[in-house]
């Protein structure tokens, strides 16, 4: 069982590959449209500017490789700027998204410091005697638990699929799910306990 960790030049590629070793996952990093077609899952990782990404994965035919990869059903796992890029566009850049989910990320506002860097609590769309449910992945998580953040853009909470949402000027999804697409805006390799568990039941969706 192959999770592929996708290589455009930007991101924290190896901090998610040992994230997901940690956890029992086959972590494989790759710049190959061929090898990533076979793989098993999918981790898009991200730190930089959206219409940047974009370009990169043009550039190397991975853009078409991930649509391609989300449209087979296997798990799809979008982290911080690789979640940003699910969407059709954002405010940073003119380029165009990969379109798989609806909707336009958005600057938080210039009211509060931007970068939003650093640990934030997640207010899931359900909770059940504190804990979140409405997701395998997220099942059972406690609703008090903190998460990483780096990013000054974000979906609006009213975005497809909406699992959870943070406050940080405004309010913005910071959860997504979305058929066999999951995506967060914070960083779960960099968010103790909390972030490796979503990454563990990722890697169990995936065997």
């Amino acid at each position: 069982m192959t999770i592929a960790v996708l290589d455009y030049e930007s991101g924290n590629l190896h901090s998610v590959a040992r994230a997901i070793a940690h956890v029992g996952g086959d972590a494989e990093i790759t710049n190959e449209p061929a090898r990533l077609a076979s793989a098993d899952a999918l981790v898009v990782p991200g730190v930089g500017a959206f219409g940047a990404c974009m370009r990169a994965l043009h550039e190397r035919m991975l853009d078409r490789a991930i649509r391609d990869f989300a449209a087979t059903g296997r798990p799809v796992f979008g982290v911080c700027l690789g979640m940003q890029v699910f969407f059709e566009s954002s405010e940073e850049d003119p380029d165009p998204g990969l379109g798989l989910l609806a909707g336009r990320v958005r600057r938080l506002p210039a009211s509060v410091k931007v970068p939003h860097m650093g640990w934030n609590t997640v207010e899931w769309s359900t909770v059940v005697d504190g804990v979140a449910v409405g997701h395998p992945f997220v099942d059972g998580l406690s609703a008090d638990a903190s998460y990483y953040f780096v990013h000054s853009y974000a979906p609006l909470p009213s975005s497809q699929g909406t699992l959870g949402c943070t406050e940080h000027g405004r309010a913005f999804a910071s959860v997504i799910t979305h058929g066999n697409l999951f995506a967060t805006q914070f960083h779960p390799e960099k968010s103790g306990e909390a972030g490796l568990e979503l990454y563990e039941r990722f890697v169990k969706a995936a065997a």
